[in-house]
């Protein structure tokens, strides 16, 4: 089990005006951030991120979204840091998303839904990878 995992703020919340309330409630939940930055990821970008999904319907719905707009990457450090983040967040479908949890308070919907978070200490690893260099984490 690893003490950091990665997430994104997607465009939605970016373009909302809610990065400073989500990474708000992500300090509250005891996460210390390691590494961040705003960026806009280009459709190549997106699509390489997301390429697991590449066979699924919503991929190149997905893509297009991840490619609307800026994000906030950031890795996060906590004990359990994977399962609690992912607690913190909440399900993907914000309507299915316990009261107080970060979809539930931002997200709009499936597609619209705030905040990624790895799913695992493997793809955490992998997705810092993605977006941060060794000289960029802390």
């Amino acid at each position: 089990m690893s003490n950091r995992t990665f997430t994104m703020i997607k465009p939605d919340a970016t373009q909302k005006g809610y990065t400073g309330a989500i990474l708000d409630q992500i300090i509250k939940a005891g996460f210390a951030v390691k590494a961040m930055k705003w960026t806009r990821l280009t459709k190549e970008q997106a699509g390489l991120f997301y390429e697991v999904h590449k066979e699924r319907p919503f991929y190149g719905e997905l893509v297009d979204f991840m490619s609307s707009g800026t994000i906030v990457a950031a890795i996060l450090e906590k004990d359990n840091a994977v399962a609690d983040f992912r607690t913190l967040i909440g399900a993907t479908n914000p309507a299915q998303a316990a009261e107080g949890t970060i979809r539930k308070l931002f997200a709009a919907s499936v597609g619209e839904n705030a905040v990624h978070g790895s799913d695992s200490d493997e793809n955490a690893a992998i997705e810092g990878d993605f977006f941060f260099s060794k000289l960029e984490r802390f």
